[in-house]
């Protein structure tokens, strides 16, 4: 099974890099662009009897591991 999990800052967290990137998106000329928030896309593949119990092993695996979810969110996009 295939899954994709987006990390995320919380929105009251403050996104320095994301502000950089908006900022830098200006200096080129895309003066539309107005807020970055910076992220991270894990694609994990797993082996799991059904999508119930892969999405329990991804919480598990998130709430551990891939985030720290004191100042980040995350989000299970898809499961193939």
């Amino acid at each position: 099974m295939k899954a994709l999990v987006y990390v995320t800052l919380k929105t009251e967290v403050l996104d320095p890099q994301g502000q950089a990137i908006a900022r830098a998106c200006a200096s080129l000329g895309h003066d539309g662009v107005q807020s970055v928030r910076q992220g991270k896309l894990f694609e994990i593949e797993l082996d799991a009897p059904d999508e119930g119990a892969a999405r329990r092993q991804l919480e598990e695996l998130c709430d551990k591991l891939l985030a720290n979810t004191v100042i980040e969110d995350y989000r299970i996009a898809s499961l193939e």
